[in-house]
């Protein structure tokens, strides 16, 4: 079996790797994703952007990419599209036009409940197979979308996970983000909250593995209170609390067993104008899924003017970390399995609609 895959983002490729696990190995990939896997045709690196303008550049250069990849479609049993909803959702249509007996499996749906709720309409004309990772997106869907929950990722990803709360504080972690603008706004909180932590507490910031030295110093200053760390996951199951920027790395504190307080600060603006185009209660995944399971959030959340040092220790010394763990519980059974798997399953059937 030929798959046309569509993984332009690092984390989608995170995905991808778990997946080509259960799927035979006589399968072959072929479009866009992770050199470890095959011979994609790109270069991830090269798909980069930093920045609108850099964007605006790389325009033509994406036009083109998804012309190669709608004639490369031609060749596949089935076309799978993981997360990248921008590169992905317009791709899907050129190949659904060229192709309309070409199944395509889209993974990780773009986020349309949230805000732009008109592509739900153009996903359930174009993708054949909707394959979802929240239990809750189903029921924005019309009745006879092809949309079914099939596990969450993490729950294939993640190694270890605690069972009891922990008695004491110990070691902390501290998570300012990925991005150059989430990392510039958290640092200088984050190294003032140290300091009120007291030097006795161990204390880990989490550094991904892509910035250099030189970057680590222009973007992180001063980190002699901190131990560095790279493995975000590890570095979660050794804490006993967390400091997180908003992101995935909420919910893999939250899954982990890890209690957390949410921090993010974007500029006024952005924030401004996000806050009016996204309908959501709350900027964590863990809270948005205890929402719909019990009714109530998870963990704290310090956004914007409400981020301080002050709130942060506030929130740090009042969490329940016994109730916490009830909560986190029930998260994983409200997640219920991985989905590498199930995705595996709808990849492994017949390529073309009948």
């Amino acid at each position: 079996m030929k798959i046309l895959v569509s993984a332009i983002e690092h984390s989608a490729n995170l995905h991808l790797k778990e997946l080509v696990t259960h799927l035979p190995e006589t399968t072959e990939l072929v479009g866009i994703f992770d050199r470890d896997l095959g011979e994609p045709m790109e270069d991830l690196r090269s798909l980069a952007v930093m920045g609108i303008t850099d964007a605006l550049r790389k325009l033509p250069f994406f036009f083109r990419l998804a012309d190669r990849m709608v004639e490369l479609a031609g060749t596949a049993d089935k076309v799978l599209l993981i997360d990248g909803s921008g590169f992905n959702l317009p791709l899907a249509k050129k190949i659904k036009k060229r192709y309309p007996k070409k199944e395509i499996v889209y993974y990780i749906l773009p986020q349309a409940w949230a805000w732009r709720r008109y592509r739900i309409k153009t996903l359930e004309r174009t993708v054949d197979r909707l394959a979802s990772i929240l239990p809750f997106e189903k029921k924005y869907y019309s009745p006879d979308a092809p949309i079914d929950y099939v596990g969450h990722p993490l729950l294939d990803e993640i190694p270890r996970f605690k069972e009891t709360p922990p008695e004491t504080i110990r070691t902390v972690a501290f998570l300012p983000g990925s991005r150059r603008s989430e990392i510039r706004a958290l640092m200088p909180l984050f190294r003032e909250l140290r300091r009120h932590l007291g030097e006795s507490l161990d204390a880990r910031i989490v550094i991904p593995p892509i910035f250099s030295p030189k970057e680590i110093t222009e973007l992180y200053g001063d980190l002699s209170g901190f131990r560095q760390e790279h493995d975000t996951h590890r570095t979660l199951f050794e804490s006993d609390f967390a400091f997180v920027c908003s992101g995935t790395a909420t919910l893999e504190a939250a899954l982990i067993g890890t209690p957390l307080v949410l921090a993010y600060r974007a500029k006024p603006l952005d924030y401004f104008l996000a806050s009016r185009l996204v309908r959501i209660e709350y900027a964590g995944l863990a809270n948005l899924f205890s929402l719909d399971f019990q009714g109530r959030p998870m963990h704290p959340e310090l956004l914007q003017d409400d981020l301080t040092v002050d709130n942060l220790l506030r929130e740090y010394e009042a969490f329940d970390r016994e109730r916490y763990a009830e909560d986190v519980q029930k998260l994983r059974r409200y997640l219920r399995r991985g989905s590498a798997e199930n995705v595996a399953r709808l990849l492994s059937g017949n390529g073309e609609k009948q």
